[in-house]
């Protein structure tokens, strides 16, 4: 019998001094589908992913991915078993282009991963023959998500749009079984934006299970199989996107406060098509 159940979160709350930041929250995205965790400023969206992610322990619940309890476990055990995150500030390597720091991640991947084989010697092999592929899947995976003419620009320099894909670059490298992305599409010029929708439903067909937090709810409604709406720590729906959206906890707690999207110029740095998304002030 299979064990391939995805993640699961069951009953999770977290106490930062004397708030509670989530209140018995839960959510469950199977291999294979793209669910959204949204909410507004706040709700305790990063919260929660610190808490699947292991950078945060929870007061009270369980993290599950298929058969295993990961609730005890830490950050660099979840991402051993497949647990993958980008953040909502991407990381800047100094002192790498952008093919190299995705590389380094490959190699990374390389060395921490079970890579099978009857004896040790096979096994050695075979982690080798990996670390030696970084480079090459390096190049495949910044391809994969449209920042191919970027690889060789140093890392620290790029437009913020290409700072986020080339960390979902990096994410990838690690084989993922479970995908959590926080805000995606900030900074996304609208083309590069409707092509992140289509590589994240790609991935899903592959068997990841992706899990989207975003604050602004129309950007994943096109994408998502499943939304669940947070507010003030609690999940307040749950469901398929056109039934949440019209949920009316869903529309007093978050749609009203909403702040529309708007363009704003590109920057001298950032190049053709890198115009990104901003909100307007409220």
């Amino acid at each position: 019998m299979s064990t391939d159940q995805g993640l699961r979160v069951a009953d999770v709350t977290v106490r930062v001094g004397g708030v509670t930041a989530v209140r018995s929250a839960a959510l469950t995205v199977p291999p294979g589908t793209v669910a959204g965790l949204v909410g507004p400023d706040g709700a305790g969206r990063a919260t929660l992913c610190d808490v699947i992610a292991g950078l945060r322990r929870p007061a009270e619940g369980t993290v599950h991915l298929d058969d295993a309890d990961l609730t005890g476990s830490a950050a660099r055990e979840r991402a051993r078993r497949g647990i993958a995150r980008t953040s909502r500030e991407p990381e800047r390597w100094r002192s790498r282009t952008v093919r190299e720091s995705v590389r380094a991640a490959a190699r990374r991947h390389a060395a921490l991963r079970d890579h099978g084989g009857r004896t040790v010697r096979d096994r050695w092999a075979r982690r080798r023959r990996a670390r030696g592929e970084a480079g090459a899947r390096a190049d495949e995976l910044l391809a994969r998500v449209g920042i191919a003419e970027f690889a060789d620009r140093p890392a620290r320099g790029v437009p913020p749009g290409v700072a986020r894909l080339a960390g979902l670059a990096r994410a990838l490298a690690a084989e993922p079984t479970v995908l959590l992305l926080d805000e995606p599409w900030a900074d996304l010029p609208e083309r590069r934006a409707r092509a992140l929708e289509v590589l994240l439903r790609d991935l899903a067909a592959e068997g990841v299970a992706v899990l989207v937090a975003e604050r602004d709810l129309e950007p994943v409604l096109g994408v998502c199989d499943v939304l669940h709406v947070l507010d003030g720590g609690r999940v307040i729906a749950a469901g398929p996107p056109a039934e949440v959206r019209a949920d009316p906890c869903v529309r007093a707690a978050y749609l009203a406060g909403a702040t529309p999207v708007t363009r704003r110029p590109p920057s001298a740095a950032a190049g053709p098509g890198w115009a990104g998304r901003t909100r307007t002030p409220s």
